[in-house]
């Protein structure tokens, strides 16, 4: 009687084992196939979510990244600053009047301070405390992509940052923005795996940039946006980061459409950073432009 028995147990660990497989697969390529897309798919528009911005978590907030991770976006833009006592934390502006129920400078508190304070979300109070990078990095590891607004200056706290990338082995997940481009070969020498995305501020800085080596994406403004200009650089591998953020958000939640149909009149862009990133990835959806 118990020969029976052990094919069935077989059976169900056979099963089992490939559920768990299955399983720790789907979590090992969340990540690769943003990195699959963004490398190797420019006809896909990816979608980065101002400082985690959505309709239930405050701004910069854990919370705020978990759930952009669980609708799908590809990219949360997270601005770094730094406590009194060294430690990197994520905070737009230079005082936490606007975003927390206190009030100073970023840089006057200990971090052990800055957790006492809590985060707004409107004119709301919320449980949620400033985030450290670190703890970002924990949570987003394998997940998603993140663009990093350096609000700091100089290389020693560019080299801080970049240590606390390479301790959590997360490399290929980040973007590294500047604003000024000619820095980029001083920082890609501390870490070439890491994405330096430089602003462009006009066609001109975009020759200037194509010069340079290793740069995969380059942040424009649609003030010198040209069809030929932008079909050209994504021929040759670049990705192209345009805002949605202001007018076309606004007019976005004016009427449905109207402010990403007119943004995509500039049809050779393929980043695209929104206040709404949940309407922007079901408007790219229907349109075949997002998986």
């Amino acid at each position: 009687m118990n020969s029976g028995l052990y094919p069935i147990s077989n059976k169900i660990i056979f099963t089992l084992l490939l559920f768990l497989s299955l399983s720790s697969l789907a979590q090992e390529t969340k990540l690769d196939s943003i990195l699959n897309d963004y490398h190797n798919h420019p006809e896909q528009v990816l979608v980065a979510a101002h400082r985690a911005t959505n309709p239930n978590y405050p701004e910069n907030s854990l919370a705020a990244i978990e759930e952009s991770i669980r609708i799908g976006v590809d990219i949360v833009e997270i601005d770094i600053r730094k406590s009194k006592d060294g430690v990197l934390v994520i905070m737009h502006d230079k005082t936490i009047d606007r975003t927390t129920n206190g009030k100073g400078k970023v840089d006057d508190f200990s971090l052990a301070e800055l957790k006492e304070f809590k985060l707004k979300f409107g004119d709301d109070i919320t449980d949620e405390q400033i985030p450290t990078f670190e703890e970002v990095l924990q949570l987003t590891k394998g997940k998603i992509l993140l663009d990093v607004d350096f609000k700091l200056e100089g290389e020693a706290a560019v080299r801080q940052t970049f240590d606390m990338i390479e301790k959590y082995g997360m490399e290929k997940q980040i973007l590294f923005f500047l604003y000024d481009f000619p820095e980029t070969t001083q920082y890609q020498k501390l870490n070439k795996d890491i994405k330096i995305m430089p602003r462009s501020y006009s066609r001109k800085d975009i020759r200037a940039i194509k010069k340079l080596e290793d740069i995969s994406i380059i942040h424009i403004d649609e003030s010198y946006y040209r069809n030929g200009t932008m079909r050209r650089l994504i021929n040759s591998g670049y990705r192209i980061w345009i805002n949605a953020l202001g007018k076309y958000d606004r007019m976005e939640n004016q009427v449905k459409d109207s402010g990403f149909d007119a943004l995509l009149t500039r049809k050779y862009v393929n980043v695209i950073q929104t206040d709404l990133p949940e309407k922007l990835l079901s408007y790219l959806r229907s349109k075949n432009l997002h998986r």
